[in-house]
């Protein structure tokens, strides 16, 4: 069985890794590597993990320019500057040619693009699409086979609508432990190293309870929070005049392949969604933020935290459903989460993990796990033992294997 996944990392992850100019020169093969061993995101978690199932497997990082042009310059892939991302993702499709496609975006890849996708490439038997956050254009559900995720809510949402859906929990990957240093003490007591996203059904309550907490206990934050400049202020409404017009266009009746004839105006149509900002991050969080840590660096800030915050998005209201759940615990950091109603599940609460209903709680239980340093350790050891037994890529890729097998039958 041949799988195939194709996403995108982050830009401002890619920015990041490739502030190395050295790499960019590099074969493809060894920048696919280096971004593999880095771990971030899913990197090649769910590919190894099926691959000792069985299957041939193989990894595209749509939006790692430097790393996909070198591609197709080693293979004679003939791309446009300003469609390289996809025309470049269908040659590596077509040349591979899995009987599963995985799509870990579905932002990035319309429904027009997995449509296309298909007519290119008949080995495809099945795709797969994953989605974990809240979405705007719901059209491109309609072409997955499959959808998978870790959100409950979602799920439900997506059985409603008549889509074949399954839930798959996030995992943990134990190869991190051998790629940083698990050997030294915490150095900082108490952290949040995530996101804070203003868009709809994303992190508004967790910005206030970021607030609570600054104001009474010595949390580190590393995260994303940059204020948007006048540049990028301008960008956005130069897109949104360009979205609208395209619209109008074709709401006056011109037909959709003439469209779609000019580079720039098919680039435009793949939005799905009018452009906009994201409501601005609170400055007083602003100013108590490190930049956001992406990969080895996250994991190894989560492994120096004697306490690591979890809060889920608004979207994920009653059950728990995160990355950051296993990618705590994993490393062996004492996870002080939300309180979902699936945790027992997951977790046996106050013995692995801890968790809190209210910010007063939370600070209540940050104060009680450092003055109680044995009982931290516990937890956290416990902690990381329920993930290593349970909550592996390893495990997660027997459920998968079974729903793909079924969908194929």
């Amino acid at each position: 069985m041949r799988l195939q996944k194709i996403q995108t990392n982050l830009p401002v992850y890619l920015r990041q890794f490739y502030e190395r100019p050295a790499l960019k020169e590099q074969t493809y093969a060894e920048q696919l590597a280096a971004l593999m061993e880095n771990a971030s995101s899913w990197a090649d978690f769910w590919s190894v993990a099926l691959a000792r199932l069985g299957y041939e497997t193989n990894e595209v990082i749509s939006n790692a320019e430097p790393m996909q042009k070198q591609w197709a310059r080693e293979c004679g892939a003939a791309h446009t500057r300003d469609n390289w991302l996809f025309e470049i993702t269908t040659a590596q499709v077509r040349a591979f040619r899995p009987d599963v496609l995985f799509v870990n975006d579905y932002t990035t890849f319309p429904a027009s693009y997995l449509r296309h996708l298909k007519s290119q490439c008949s080995s495809i038997r099945l795709v797969i699409g994953w989605c974990g956050a809240p979405y705007k254009d719901p059209s491109v559900f309609k072409e997955f086979d499959l959808v998978l995720s870790s959100v409950p809510e979602l799920v439900q949402d997506f059985l409603a609508k008549g889509h074949r859906c399954h839930l798959i929990h996030h995992a943990f990957e134990p190869r991190v432990l051998g790629r940083i240093d698990t050997t030294g003490e915490p150095e900082v007591d108490f952290s949040f190293v995530g996101s804070i996203s203003k868009n709809k059904n994303f992190h508004h309550e967790r910005e206030e309870l970021l607030l609570r907490l600054i104001e009474r206990t010595n949390l580190h934050i590393w995260a994303e929070v940059s204020q948007f400049s006048l540049s990028e202020r301008v960008g956005v409404s130069a897109r949104r005049l360009a979205f609208d017009a395209v619209r109008t266009a074709s709401r006056l009746g011109i037909p959709k392949f003439i469209l779609e004839a000019t580079p720039v105006v098919r680039k435009i149509t793949r939005w799905g969604a009018r452009p906009s900002l994201p409501e601005p991050v609170d400055a007083r969080i602003v100013r108590r933020a490190y930049p956001p840590l992406f990969g080895l660096e996250m994991y190894q800030q989560l492994q120096r935290s004697r306490i690591s915050l979890n809060t889920h998005i608004n979207l994920s209201s009653s059950y728990a459903s995160n990355m950051r759940l296993y990618e705590a615990t994993g490393v062996g950091s004492c996870l002080l989460t939300d309180w979902k109603a699936n945790l027992p599940e997951l977790f046996e609460p106050d013995a692995e993990i801890v968790t809190y209903r209210t910010a007063d709680e939370c600070v209540e239980k940050v104060n009680y796990l450092l003055e109680h340093e044995a009982e931290r350790r516990s937890i956290a050891r416990a902690g990381q033992q329920r993930t290593l037994r349970d909550h592996t890529f390893d495990k997660r890729a027997v459920r998968l294997n079974e729903i793909i097998r079924d969908a194929l039958a």
